[in-house]
């Protein structure tokens, strides 16, 4: 008794290769299979190339929120002080902050004293934020403490003020300069309230990584921020860092508790959830046009075999005859069209891993030859497009185009195995 050969047997795969290296004489069966492969390449590209983007984007944007601002900031309602003036400081900050350092998951606390002042310097005025912070409580801010990125001298940061670069650039101060700042809410007289006028040394610049913070922010010692803003003995707010920021809404009821009555929590996400709820939805809507684009290139896949098959019709009549069994001639036009998908889908994989690794190169070529102005960090808030390879897109892209690579080629796959061979063999 004959031995039945095993599925995908090597003579299966044979005259698949056959196949696909299509004659001159059948010179339209290759150019459909050179288009199909071109169109998956592309596609799973694109799809690569998207997906590390968005990526990175994301882990951009969020990097330089949680890198330069408190993952949850605790303020107080409106309260009146002793002057009977209605405000919104904290007047026992520092027993405030040692109760919330004290939560399981909290790094780090740091009272800070804010305001909005006017900065003037060499003719150049610009709206600034002041941010009066302790020294050791700013050198543990990652994305203005970095030593790559900074310039100046942070362990001077008491003797002075750091600005961010946007700041520096808009004044034209360097590290060394004096910046003039002015306060409407200044020195109260028996005429009235004055605008306070102070000058400060500029010892430190830094870049964090965003185009809001670096042109609007400036840090100053925290006891200089209260006596330059009238807050003695108080502060505005409490910024706090935590060890898992993606949950940091696990801590929003523990850190309320040990902050007090009367305070208030506001988490990143609070501040930033819209815009992230907006990439979500952009990246999905992305993921969905860029599958139907895959789609469509699988789909040639589809019209290459059809002409395959009417092509090779006395060849499948011939093979029938001759033994071969439905499923035998249905695995060699199955492997004619799914090793067009893998192969594009292995070029697509490497394109774009390529393009997500090189990414910087690109894009200052793509700047340059258009003659820059491509990126506009005013508008995207972060200096440059970033990518980011993560497994889970690969093989999510991976997955996607062998898939329907395999389903779409089923169908002109069984209809060459079920092809009547004596109806094939007739007019030849």
């Amino acid at each position: 008794m004959a031995k039945t050969p095993p599925p995908f047997a090597a003579f299966e795969w044979m005259i698949a290769w056959r196949y696909l290296r299509a004659k001159r004489a059948e010179g339209g069966v290759s150019v459909m299979t050179w288009i199909s492969l071109v169109g998956i390449t592309l596609a799973v590209f694109a799809l690569i190339a998207t997906l590390a983007v968005r990526s990175g984007f994301r882990a951009e944007f969020v990097d330089t929120i949680l890198g330069s601002n408190a993952h949850i900031t605790v303020y107080h309602v409106t309260r009146t002080d002793e002057n009977g003036q209605s405000t919104r400081t904290l007047p026992d900050h520092l027993g405030m902050a040692e109760r919330v350092r004290a939560v399981p998951g909290v790094v780090r606390v740091a009272p800070l004293v804010k305001g909005q002042v006017m900065g003037t310097a060499n003719g150049n005025n610009a709206g600034v934020e002041i941010f009066g912070i302790a020294a050791d409580d700013l050198a543990a801010i990652p994305r203005v403490a970095d030593p790559e990125t900074g310039r100046g001298d942070l362990a001077r940061f008491d003797d002075g003020i750091a600005i961010g670069s946007g700041v520096a650039q808009m004044l034209g101060v360097g590290v060394g300069d004096s910046v003039k700042l002015i306060s409407p809410n200044g020195v109260k007289t028996a005429f009235g309230v004055s605008p306070r006028v102070k000058s400060y040394d500029v010892t430190y610049i830094f870049t964090a990584g965003r185009y809001d913070i670096d042109r609007t922010r400036i840090y100053m010692p925290f006891a200089e921020a209260q006596l330059y803003f009238n807050r003695e003995g108080v502060a505005d707010e409490l910024e706090v860092i935590v060890t898992d920021p993606e949950r940091v809404e696990d801590l929003i009821t523990p850190v309320a508790q040990a902050a007090g009555a009367g305070a208030l929590v506001w988490t990143w996400q609070d501040s930033a959830g819209g815009f992230l709820r907006a990439l979500e939805i952009e990246d999905n809507v992305m993921f969905v046009i860029l599958s139907v684009l895959v789609l469509i290139a699988t789909m040639n896949i589809v019209s290459g075999l059809i002409m395959l098959v009417k092509n090779k019709g006395r060849d499948i009549g011939i093979l029938r005859t001759m033994g071969l069994t439905e499923g035998s001639v249905m695995r060699v036009f199955f492997i004619c069209g799914s090793f067009t998908g893998m192969i594009g889908t292995a070029l697509g994989v490497l394109l774009g891993c390529l393009f997500a690794i090189y990414i910087d190169p690109i894009f200052a070529t793509v700047n340059y030859l258009s003659g820059g102005g491509v990126w506009d960090p005013s508008i995207r808030g972060i200096y440059a497009l970033p990518a980011k390879l993560q497994l889970a897109d690969v093989l999510s892209a991976v997955v996607l185009s062998l898939g329907l690579s395999f389903v779409v080629t089923i169908f002109p796959a069984r209809r060459a195995a079920r092809m009547n061979p004596v109806e094939a063999l007739r007019y030849e």
